[in-house]
């Protein structure tokens, strides 16, 4: 395997339109396989962004189907691997989709998929009111992914506040973390890159988070900052806050980085779960 690898993070703001997200996701995908990336992570919610009128359990399908099927023909014209969070799968609950993050190989083939574990549930009173569970099958499997550039652990969004996840999947083998996302602007000001940046530092792994950015109706704005961190907490790459258009960030992932900071301070050696996670 090789243990130094050019990968990149995208940001975009999704609508309802399905031809115009798959647009945005084909320039990404052009311009950061033409700038040497063999990996390329999408945000959560890549192809589709429901509003008050089209809800994604309108316009979901199997992930057999049609809407998935030219992402991975993408994949396969330019010969790279996609991590494509929040897709819209069709589910056996009638009025409800899994949320579901998929990986696709260079030759266009889905090597495994994630569905969402934790969905996010937001009612205040007089405030605001988001209800992920109200139209998403929560999933129930853990999911690692041996790639070219290393070994995958899948998450979603809502997901990375959960760090149980994380340091099984960390005991799973996962070397690099994907975490595609559609974080709130209150939210992601606050805490989206304490949250990713802590999730890296006590794991020792790096992170990919795609990220949402701007205004998708009326109702939706998400944070961006699409970033890739390092397995000690530094930030190698991110999206500009400022950028209208659809873009991405490129960093090197130094594999060998990996392996020296996890000998050099061995937590999975002296961490003792036979302790704990029966509580």
């Amino acid at each position: 395997m090789v243990r130094r690898v050019l990968v990149a993070v995208a940001q975009m703001t999704s609508s309802i339109k399905l031809e115009k997200n798959f647009s945005a996701v084909s320039d990404i995908v052009q311009r950061a396989a033409g700038a040497g990336c063999t990996f390329i992570a999408f945000p959560e919610a890549f192809a589709f962004m429901g509003d008050k009128d089209v809800k994604s359990v309108d316009i979901c399908e199997p992930l057999s189907g049609n809407l998935l099927g030219q992402y991975l023909n993408l994949a396969k014209q330019h010969s790279v691997w996609l991590s494509l969070g929040g897709f819209p799968e069709k589910s056996a609950v009638e009025s409800k989709v899994y949320n579901t993050h998929v990986i696709v190989d260079s030759e266009g083939n889905i090597v495994d998929y994630y569905r969402k574990l934790h969905l996010f549930d937001v009612d205040i009173p007089n405030g605001p009111r988001l209800l992920e569970s109200s139209y998403t099958v929560a999933g129930d499997r853990l999911v690692t992914v041996d790639s070219p550039i290393g070994v995958l652990g899948l998450t979603t969004c809502y997901d990375m506040r959960f760090p149980g996840l994380f340091s099984t999947l960390r005991r799973k083998g996962a070397e690099i973390f994907l975490v595609p996302s559609a974080f709130t602007v209150k939210t992601g000001f606050a805490h989206w890159e304490t949250l990713l940046r802590a999730r890296a530092i006590e794991n020792q792994c790096f992170v990919l988070a795609g990220a949402q950015i701007g205004k998708h109706n009326e109702k939706r704005e998400s944070y961006g900052y699409s970033v890739i961190i390092d397995p000690w907490g530094a930030i190698l790459a991110q999206t500009s806050p400022k950028a209208t258009t659809p873009t991405f960030a490129i960093a090197e992932l130094d594999l060998e980085c990996l392996d020296s900071i996890r000998q050099s301070m061995p937590i999975s050696k002296h961490e003792r779960p036979e302790l704990y996670s029966h509580l």
